[in-house]
């Protein structure tokens, strides 16, 4: 595998909205990060990926685009985009944008002037169809519930369009326009400074040949829309425009580009990060889809530490020799990796986060961290579906009722899923408002903030946030990177309920790590003997001469002797 210039790094996710305020309003923006990026450089991130500050009506917080060339104005500007830019490289780091272009904002002049004119010039920007019968073109049911259908003002005869919420038109990329234009924007991005992009819901642009309905599978009628990804029309048009895009915008600039990408075909991975892949990278979601119902969240099962490690393990094998997957155990999108695959009374334990810790960022492939992770911020509380600001959780609590649950049931069950767990401000102290801002936070700070936050545990030895400033040293160590980051991988002990290790081999070097992850300590044969250890995320290990035996919630990385 030919080595790149990001292989080696460590990324970091920001939600603006929640990271830092910098001017009481209550929304975190630009100079709030910038006010931040000496406490990234200490954690050793390099790649800081930013999710949308462009000009946005925030329907769905940002990923509805009314202008892709302008910030929005609760962010800062574009003045401060560039000083941003420019901070970041000054410590040697990076910052890769949001590319949100399966969709845009219904406030976008593109969709604007196509209502004006549906059969216009830029009306083929987007998809219009005639209905049936009075009702819509098809029966797909949107990625945030309800008709991907929305008639056009004045035109009931006249949909258009939108995988996601009706303010989220969906562009057509069959259109060379609306591809050149894409093209545009990123070069011109790129061209600022920018170093890449996470592309948002991208396998979504490829659209089958014709529009037709699916068989019902829930009580609403509606057929969810992933089935027209399984077209094979839609599948060629989406690895076409990937290639174009990558060949006219992202490989010129030698931009790290991952993509959030759902639904593929195992067979297609070279396709997406190969060597010439659509992607420098894409992210491992088959632990986050572990435990999903096409019922929706109400009826999804909680992942255990056992299936995200099967997961994770899987990933790595089926990735091995073709490129590298992004590990994540939380973004925006989900909720917080410890709420989600420890058990419920570990969910708040920093031991057991700092095993799971170890786990994610020492797996082959580029570790992703969310903000707030690297101190242990866990799931918040909803006291009523009012208090939640989520789109899609409104979606889902919809569903659970129209199942038969009670609105107290149907919350129970959809917040520990809910977009808003991952969104509430970082905590960095145990000040008002959690030190993210001087005035009203947008969105409630969790109350475990008192407890959970920086200053509690910056230079604190043992405390979640010093340990993954270990685990980042450790991967970036001149000794270990090419076993690290480069290197082979084998499980361990993967038949021993609640255990994750695994060896990571290169360089003349092996390394064993091994994490306990159910709670109640684990026995550890050691495929080699060990020559010294290299992390422990509690006390001390204890080390025989063939095994090595942890603690409930300890993770050890040892080296072994070389075969």
């Amino acid at each position: 595998m030919k080595k790149k210039w990001w292989q080696d790094k460590v990324c970091y996710q920001i939600w603006p909205k929640s990271f830092q305020d910098s001017n009481g309003d209550g929304i975190g923006d630009i100079p709030g990060i910038i006010a931040r990026l000496d406490y990234l450089k200490e954690l050793g991130v390099d790649i800081l990926w930013l999710s949308p500050v462009y000009k946005s009506p925030l329907a769905d917080e940002g990923y509805d685009i009314a202008d892709y060339r302008d910030i929005d104005p609760r962010f800062g500007t574009l003045e401060d985009m560039d000083r941003l830019l420019a901070e970041t490289k000054r410590r040697g780091m990076y910052v890769i944008m949001d590319l949100v272009v399966n969709h845009c904002s219904d406030e976008h002049p593109w969709f604007q002037k196509a209502l004006a004119d549906p059969e216009g010039l830029y009306g083929r920007y987007f998809y219009f169809c005639k209905g049936q019968n009075g009702a819509p073109p098809t029966n797909w049911r949107g990625y945030f519930g309800g008709s991907v259908w929305s008639p056009v003002p004045g035109r009931q005869d006249l949909y258009y369009l939108h995988l996601f919420c009706e303010k989220q038109p969906d562009l057509n990329w069959e259109n060379p326009a609306v591809r050149r234009e894409v093209a545009d924007l990123v070069n011109w991005w790129l061209g600022r400074g920018v170093a890449g992009f996470r592309v948002d819901a991208i396998v979504n642009i490829g659209k089958p040949a014709a529009f037709e309905s699916f068989a019902p599978d829930r009580p609403d009628g509606l057929a969810d829309c992933c089935g027209m990804l399984r077209d094979p029309v839609a599948r060629r048009r989406l690895h076409g425009y990937l290639a174009a895009l990558r060949d006219e915008a992202f490989a010129p600039h030698d931009a790290f580009t991952v993509g959030e990408v759902f639904n593929t075909d195992p067979a297609e991975l070279d396709l997406f990060i190969g060597e010439n892949g659509f992607f420098s990278s894409m992210f491992d979601f088959a632990p986050a889809c572990w435990g999903g119902s096409p019922k929706g969240w109400y009826d999804a099962k909680k992942p255990g530490p056992d299936d995200y490690r099967d997961c994770a393990f899987a990933s790595a094998r089926a990735a091995a020799g073709i490129g590298f997957l992004s590990n994540i155990i939380e973004n925006h999108d989900e909720p917080r990796g410890a709420s989600r695959y420890l058990p419920e009374e570990a969910a708040g334990d920093p031991r057991a986060q700092k095993a799971l810790a170890a786990v994610q960022l020492l797996l082959p492939g580029l570790p992703f961290l969310y903000q707030g992770q690297e101190i242990g911020m866990t799931n918040t509380v909803f006291p009523s579906i009012g208090a939640v600001d989520d789109v899609s959780t409104h979606g889902e609590y919809a569903a659970a009722l129209a199942a038969g649950l009670s609105p107290a049931e149907a919350l129970e069950r959809v917040a520990r899923w809910s977009r808003d767990n991952a969104r509430t401000p970082v905590q960095w102290s145990a000040g008002p408002a959690a030190g993210f801002t001087t005035g009203a936070p947008w969105l409630p700070v969790n109350p475990n903030y008192t407890r959970v936050n920086v200053a509690a545990q910056q230079g604190v030895p043992d405390s979640v946030l010093e340990f993954y400033k270990e685990l980042i040293k450790l991967r970036k160590n001149d000794k270990y990177k090419e076993a690290l980051v480069w290197g082979g991988f084998g499980a361990v002990g993967q038949e021993q309920a609640g255990l994750a290790a695994f060896v990571r081999a290169g360089g003349g070097r092996r390394l064993l790590v091994a994490a306990d992850l159910g709670g109640k300590g684990q026995r550890v044969a050691l495929p080699a003997p060990a020559k010294g250890v290299l992390a422990c995320s509690d006390g001390a290990p204890a080390l025989e001469e063939k095994a090595l035996t942890l603690a409930p919630w300890q993770a050890v990385v040892l080296e072994l002797e070389q075969e």
